[in-house]
């Protein structure tokens, strides 16, 4: 049996502002059950549901995961599709709460290749929830980290060109403000399920200071308990952001 958590004890220990997380295994949890990937899939967005509301719960502030990569057009046509089209009825058949709750949503990546259903209704709950004063939600979709720093170097660019901005302007803030992430702190906390230890094109700018945390579970069976545990583990780091911080 794995060890249960405390969340008054960790929330009293302070929780990190931003956590990010890369959503992986759907289709090999769906594969050990004999079942097909998509209900991985579906497994697994039911999953950020739930997740979202415990860490609006416990105070995390941003909690931005990533659902669909650049490089996951790669996917049998088949996934693609469900992938395009399963969100759209999901978050349909939850709007209605999902704007009478206090968790703000909104969804960074490319815009031009998403199917226009999906992308119409993520414009629709990003209007409609932008008020919203609780968790900030963000949904990662088509995108990849190699891209937007590309798509933030030619918009510098047009500005130099355009006379704007200067070479002597450009500088470490205004890079990350150039960013998809413009609007929010970097990422204290990054977690990747599944088991596989890399970054994967994610966020690689916004997590340059961030703790990384590799579990061997499934998304579709990371639970409260299991963000308990992640969050434990970062508030036993000795975070020190290039420099030294003095041991107890």
């Amino acid at each position: 049996m794995s060890q249960q958590f405390d969340e008054k004890k960790i929330i009293e220990k302070g929780v990190p502002d931003h956590v990010a997380i890369i959503l992986d295994g759907n289709g090999r949890w769906a594969k050990k059950r004999l079942l097909p990937r998509t209900m991985g899939h579906r497994k697994g967005a039911f999953n950020i549901r739930n997740i979202a509301r415990y860490a609006n719960k416990i105070g995390i502030k941003y909690l931005t995961v990533y659902c669909f990569s650049t490089e996951n057009w790669k996917r049998p046509q088949q996934e693609v599709d469900y992938l395009m089209q399963h969100p759209v009825r999901y978050l349909k058949r939850y709007m209605s709460d999902i704007i009478n709750g206090s968790i703000k949503i909104t969804f960074i990546g490319r815009r031009d290749r998403i199917p226009h259903p999906l992308i119409d209704t993520l414009l629709e709950i990003e209007e409609k929830t932008k008020n919203h004063t609780g968790l900030q939600l963000t949904l990662a979709i088509d995108y990849g980290s190699m891209e937007e720093i590309t798509h933030a170097v030619k918009s510098i660019c047009k500005d130099v060109v355009d006379n704007k901005l200067s070479i002597e302007d450009i500088n470490e803030k205004l890079i990350m403000s150039s960013l998809y992430t413009r609007n929010m702190p970097p990422v204290d906390l990054l977690i990747r399920t599944s088991g596989e230890i890399r970054i994967s094109n994610f966020l690689m700018l916004q997590i340059a200071y961030a703790e990384l945390y590799f579990t061997d579970v499934y998304w579709p069976d990371f639970n409260e308990n299991e963000l308990l545990k992640a969050i434990d583990n970062y508030q036993n780091r000795n975070r020190r952001f290039g420099g030294l911080k003095e041991s107890k």
